[in-house]
């Protein structure tokens, strides 16, 4: 028994000295190996064991500095001033150490860069603030009106709600607007959803998702359909989603968005918007009593709706008594509601790949995932002038009425080149 608890004991204090002997092997050598192979460590010489006499004054000496001659102990070393030739990064290795010339590492460009990207973000920041404010502004002065403007959120009908699309894995709400790269956005909706695809995973590249995906109603939970879920809860569930979740929106310059449309709808054969669209169009504008029966038969024949007729027909009061404007021309107001709904983050097409990267750092999701690539043949507003060249001067003035409300709320300029004489 006795020898049993010595060779325990013995046992206990043999691994007490072992650890005691990897201690003070790590102090000695340990953290030097550390200190040489961290990226962002700067190898330090030993520091030599003070001798007696200088005192605190000693410690104050910067590293690195050179005692002057003549100094010996008890001298004061007096502490120059440091000069700074450049600005350098944090952790930057000393010039010469064997971190900057066996990793090659370009501190310089990464200071630059580093300042560079702080720069661009506090632009991108006060670019928001600045937009946020304009918009509450003028939601908030009484004396600039448009129609539902001041129309309280709860009685807005839920068929009204169908384009703010609902993320509630992230808590964001996205309100689509047509011709404003919502096809990507609501890709990147779909991949922050978590929705499987057809063999089970959910999607993690926005742009494998196919574009009949995309457009399909029932692959995003949008605000409307709170009320088949929820029934008299759906009001409530709504509006915490909208106090709790960040809201974002993309505008665009209004007649640029209009040029859009007439061209994705009615310069490519769209089945769909000719039968809906172009031939009542045609019919009404231009006294065609006989018209193909397909869009592909109708461009045979040289039948297209011309840009002066689409203008007539968005300026003709028959044509909203018939059916509300489609959303690829209604006002972003009447989409979005902004004088109802505050929101988080107004992105514009005219700076989309920078308020992109913004908003997915805002909601946290950048490491997550990019958006996808801008298309960069987009409709350009210095083409206003050419397209409105055959519209005459009163209908222009008209059409700017229509669509004033979106000019003001999103800061865009009136376009007074198409608006005078």
């Amino acid at each position: 028994m006795t020898h049993t608890r010595l060779l325990g004991l013995w046992l206990v204090l043999g691994s007490v000295l072992m650890i005691l002997a990897i201690i003070v092997y790590w102090d000695n050598v340990g953290t030097a190996y550390l200190y040489l192979h961290t990226s962002f460590s700067r190898p330090r010489p030993p520091e030599p064991r003070p001798s007696p006499g200088p005192g605190p004054a000693a410690e104050q000496v910067g590293e690195g500095l050179e005692q002057p001659r003549g100094a010996g102990p008890g001298t004061r070393t007096p502490t120059p001033t440091p000069t700074r030739t450049r600005t350098e990064a944090p952790g930057r290795p000393a010039p010469g150490g064997p971190e900057e010339s066996v990793r090659g590492y370009d501190w310089e460009r990464a200071a630059r860069g580093a300042e560079a990207e702080a720069e661009a973000e506090a632009q991108a920041g006060g670019r928001q603030a600045e937009r946020r404010s304009a918009l509450r502004g003028l939601c908030a002065n009484a004396s600039f009106v448009f129609p539902s403007k001041g129309r309280a959120f709860d009685d807005i009908p839920s068929r009204e709600l169908s384009h703010l699309i609902v993320d509630d894995r992230h808590g964001v709400i996205y309100c689509y607007v047509p011709k404003v790269a919502c096809t990507n956005w609501k890709r990147v909706m779909i991949v922050l959803s978590g929705r499987p695809r057809a063999g089970g995973a959910p999607f993690r590249d926005p742009l494998a998702i196919p574009r009949e995906l995309v457009h399909n109603a029932s692959a995003h939970l949008t605000l409307n359909t709170f009320w088949r879920r929820y029934g008299r809860l759906s009001r409530r569930l709504v509006k915490r989603r909208l106090q709790k979740y960040t809201k974002f929106l993309f505008v665009r310059d209004p007649f640029v968005r209009l040029i859009s449309a007439f061209r994705s709808k009615f310069e490519l054969q769209n089945e769909d918007f000719y039968r809906r669209f172009a031939v009542p169009m045609l019919r009404r504008y231009s006294n065609h009593s006989s018209l193909p029966a397909s869009v592909r038969d109708a461009f045979r024949a040289g039948l297209r709706v011309s840009f002066s007729h689409f203008v007539q027909y968005l300026l003709d009061p028959h044509t909203e008594q018939l059916a509300p404007f489609n959303e690829h021309w209604r006002q972003v107001h009447r989409l979005c509601h902004p004088c109802q709904i505050d929101y988080d983050f107004v992105g514009k097409l005219e700076t989309l790949d920078q308020d992109a990267a913004q908003l997915l750092r805002l909601l946290k999701v950048d490491k997550l995932l990019h958006f996808p690539p801008s298309y960069r043949n987009r409709t350009a507003s210095s083409w206003e002038e050419d397209w409105f060249a055959q519209i005459p001067l009163a209908w222009r003035r008209q059409l700017y009425k229509l669509y004033e409300a979106d000019f003001v709320l999103f800061g865009y300029p009136k376009p007074e080149n198409l608006l005078r004489d």
